[in-house]
């Protein structure tokens, strides 16, 4: 065997999982173009992005943790929060929009971190401090609005989540910002933790600070999808976060994420997440009841992570 054929088929092997996604996804979405023949218009592309667009930055907050051996739980409510924070803080001016989404983002940057500096200092299981913290952001969110109310600028909403892909194009800037941090010590000091925690800290690199920023991250993240939610429904809902904890880990499965960290890559959490946005456009299109969408996603995280053992036994 030629050495370039030799790298061909290490390449298949690392990445068959992840081809077979998009293959899966290309036949979705072919389903989805003949159920919804508006899809490849300009509005029929911004409608199905603003459902989308949420789901997938949910995914890629929940697969930053995951790479490095954890889970957020507490991504559900932090999108709450940010959604109510939003709605409660952002003004009609431009300023005031600016100044109020960029507090909502801060309040849960600072959550996520403080979630992480537990896991990282105290080294208590991410699983239980994160659904403990999930508990006190709810309620949090409750405080700040106890029912859905608040308001967020027409102007705002139209902007976001109107007849124009933008959601399209804030993806587009996340990644690029990712890309961007992967460069820097720090992105690669948080790739090396995930990789191999143990190794990366005999090489010096700080473990515990990786862990918390990579929380912040996630935290931020969160919050930013709950503002785009407020902007979308034109007001703030404390608890309209709860399906995104089971999207998020769904969308991460799919995309080849393990749950043990180091394992998958961004690439599969936003092709995973898009995946599953087609999914659940397509079964509501077929009349499938909302019940019938937690039903598969459940499933789909058990036949994943079955597939993966399978194949790496």
């Amino acid at each position: 065997m030629t050495g370039a054929a030799l790298q061909l088929r290490l390449l298949w092997q690392r990445n068959a999982g992840l081809y077979g996604l998009y293959l899966l996804l290309i036949a979705l979405l072919a389903v989805y173009a003949w159920l919804h023949p508006g899809l490849l218009s300009v509005a029929g592309v911004a409608r199905f992005t603003q459902n989308w667009f949420p789901i997938a930055v949910v995914a890629l907050a929940q697969t930053l943790i995951m790479l490095m051996g954890g889970i957020d739980l507490a991504i559900g409510a932090t999108v709450s929060l940010g959604c109510v924070l939003a709605a409660s803080w952002i003004g009609d001016s431009y300023g005031g929009a600016a100044l109020g989404i960029a507090l909502a983002v801060g309040v849960g940057a600072v959550i996520g971190g403080t979630v992480g500096a537990i896991v990282a200092l105290l080294r208590i299981p991410a699983i239980v401090v994160t659904l403990a913290a999930s508990f006190i952001i709810g309620g949090i969110a409750l405080l700040v609005m106890p029912r859905p109310g608040g308001h967020v600028p027409a102007w705002l909403s139209d902007g976001l989540a109107g007849e124009t892909p933008t959601a399209l194009v804030l993806l587009l800037c996340l990644l690029v910002a990712w890309r961007i941090l992967q460069a820097t010590p720090l992105g690669q000091d948080i790739n090396a933790a995930g990789n191999n925690p143990h190794g990366a800290f005999r090489s010096g690199v700080n473990v515990a600070r990786a862990r918390i920023v990579a929380y912040a991250i996630s935290g931020a993240l969160s919050a930013f999808a709950g503002v785009y939610v407020a902007a979308q429904t034109g007001s703030g809902d404390p608890i309209i976060g709860g399906p995104f904890i089971l999207d998020s880990i769904t969308a991460a499965v799919l995309g080849g994420v393990g749950f043990l960290g180091g394992i998958g890559a961004f690439r599969g959490a936003i092709a995973g997440s898009l995946l599953l946005a087609v999914m659940i456009n397509v079964m509501f299109f077929l009349g499938f009841p909302p019940v019938a969408q937690y039903i598969a996603k459940g499933l789909i995280i058990v036949v994943a992570m079955g597939l993966r053992l399978l194949r790496e036994r």
